[in-house]
């Protein structure tokens, strides 16, 4: 993989799919933190190979796959091989592929994805040409390919979120520390100390919580925070700020956390936020009207099982932004 050592991640939205995130990223040395995602992960992975630790089992993700995570389901991710891993990654909300799943599948209940990693090269390329297309403005062909893609997985890959069923009987507990946590997330208490409220033992809450969360409590926290400073960053709250409203001792700690977490520096984060406020106030005119015709018309009479693909190209190097290098300042 040509410059493999040179790691660099473009984490933003497009004003016209609001609520979506949306991510191109090259990765050798990161290495992502136990975590959870409010929206789902749909990585398509174009070279390299990533592992993430999901449901209880290293999960191997090559290029030609998916790697599909369902919200709030804790998992990591690393490199699997020495020149690290390339892909796309579209974040729906649970929203937006629920309904995508009733108005295309007859799937039941919350709809998830069954297997946290799937061969399907066809789905690969569908995910790159929504970046594609979100990258150039098209706002048509990318809703469009990202609700095809969406149907795709969950025709080939879908079935209901299963409910959560506590495995122990401090599940009850673990749900009571977790509450004072949410309560107390910029001072929160000492294990010892919140088991004793709770009327347990610090090594009792802990294999509790872990068993209900997936993750101990202090790295939950961290994770809750960082969830809480995105919504501070979107709002054009400044790092700094958000850094100590959420628990964090300053923007630098904040920093650390919360690359580890997203892929991407605070301020890199919130300055694509800020390109998105700013366009959802102009008058977007997509590119390539006769091509958004053509997908219109295509699309209306297709399934999602064997669309003709649009002519976005392939994953290519070409279609990488030159200016968003991965650095460890905000």
């Amino acid at each position: 993989m040509a410059g493999a050592g040179k790691e660099r991640a473009r984490h933003w939205q497009f004003a016209e799919l609001p609520g979506v995130d949306l991510l191109r990223a090259r990765y050798v040395q990161k290495t992502f933190v136990r975590h959870t995602h409010e929206n789902f992960v749909i990585a398509a992975i174009a070279d390299g190979v990533e592992v993430f630790h999901h449901g209880g089992a290293d999960q191997y993700a090559g290029a030609g796959s998916l790697a599909l995570v369902n919200p709030d389901t804790p998992h990591t991710g690393r490199a699997g091989v020495p020149e690290g891993w390339r892909y796309g990654a579209v974040y729906p909300s649970l929203e937006l592929v629920a309904e995508i799943a009733a108005e295309t599948t007859a799937l039941r209940g919350t709809p998830g994805f069954v297997s946290p990693v799937i061969d399907d090269p066809y789905a690969v390329m569908l995910v790159h040409q929504v970046l594609r297309a979100a990258e150039e403005g098209n706002a048509l062909a990318a809703d469009t390919l990202l609700r095809v893609a969406v149907t795709r997985l969950l025709r080939v890959n879908g079935g209901p979120l299963p409910e959560r069923v506590p495995r122990t009987a401090g599940a009850g507990v673990a749900a009571r520390a977790r509450a004072v946590l949410e309560e107390q997330i910029v001072e929160p208490p000492t294990l010892e100390r919140l088991a004793g409220d709770l009327g347990t033992s610090p090594f009792a809450l802990l294999r509790a919580f872990r068993d209900a969360y997936g993750m101990p409590p202090h790295a939950w926290l961290t994770d809750v925070r960082v969830r809480r400073a995105r919504r501070l960053l979107d709002s054009g709250v400044a790092p700094a700020e958000a850094a100590v409203t959420v628990g964090f001792t300053d923007q630098p700690h904040l920093n650390r956390h919360f690359t580890r977490i997203v892929g991407v520096p605070p301020g890199a984060y919130q300055r694509e936020r800020k390109n998105v406020q700013e366009s959802r106030r102009e008058i977007l005119v997509p590119s390539g009207a006769w091509q958004n015709m053509q997908l219109s018309q295509t699309y209306a009479v297709k399934t999602a099982e064997n669309p003709t693909p649009p002519s976005y190209g392939t994953p290519s190097e070409s279609g990488w932004p030159s200016d968003c290098p991965v650095s460890p300042s905000g």
